[in-house]
């Protein structure tokens, strides 16, 4: 598998950069995997992104990616790290991955959106990575589509970003294009 390595900052970056960096991040097929070896592993990802084990918190991000590259959401919305050789169920409290960055080209319809993961991975919003908004108005939530039902909540500020560019175009209803698509916020 060919893996990029992880961008640390978006903003000297154009979004063409940026395509060619995720087009250059292959996903394992773990939606193939089905081992015979099935267990659990004290493995917690917090809903702050931090991944857990055993109480104590992996802080090596090549770890976290490498655990990340292998986790798959089954049809049950249990989490799994899955191999050819093993599956362990994990245990998620809200989403595995946090949007940190963002990345805006363009305007209106033709605006594109990049969103970098806390793994350093690359998503650009749209059809196939929809936004979406869950929670209540109280305590609202926001997320984006990463892959085979995986998702990344949006962090704060990145939320923020997009309400900015909701607002500045005067969207109705509120909300932002990315790729294409109109995803309400």
């Amino acid at each position: 598998m060919s893996r990029a390595e992880p961008l640390s900052n978006l903003s000297q970056l154009s979004l063409d950069d940026l395509v060619r960096h995720a087009g250059g991040q292959t996903a394992l097929p773990v939606e193939n995997w089905h081992p015979k070896h099935v267990g659990t592993i004290d493995i917690r990802i917090l809903a702050d992104g931090r991944w857990i084990h055993e109480g104590g918190e992996i802080k090596r991000p090549a770890m976290v990616r490498l655990f990340s590259s292998i986790l798959r959401r089954e049809e049950d919305g249990s989490y799994v790290l899955v191999t050819p050789a093993e599956k362990l169920a994990i245990t998620v409290d809200d989403a595995p991955f946090i949007a940190v960055e963002l990345k805006s080209e363009g305007e209106g319809a033709a605006r594109e959106l990049a969103l970098r993961l806390n793994t350093g991975d690359i998503v650009i919003a749209g059809p196939e990575h929809a936004i979406l908004s869950r929670g209540t108005e109280e305590a609202p939530a926001h997320y984006v589509h990463v892959r085979g039902g995986l998702e990344a909540r949006l962090a704060r500020s990145v939320y923020y970003e997009l309400a900015e560019i909701a607002i500045a175009e005067q969207a109705d209803p509120l909300g932002v294009w990315s790729d294409g698509a109109f995803f309400a916020l």
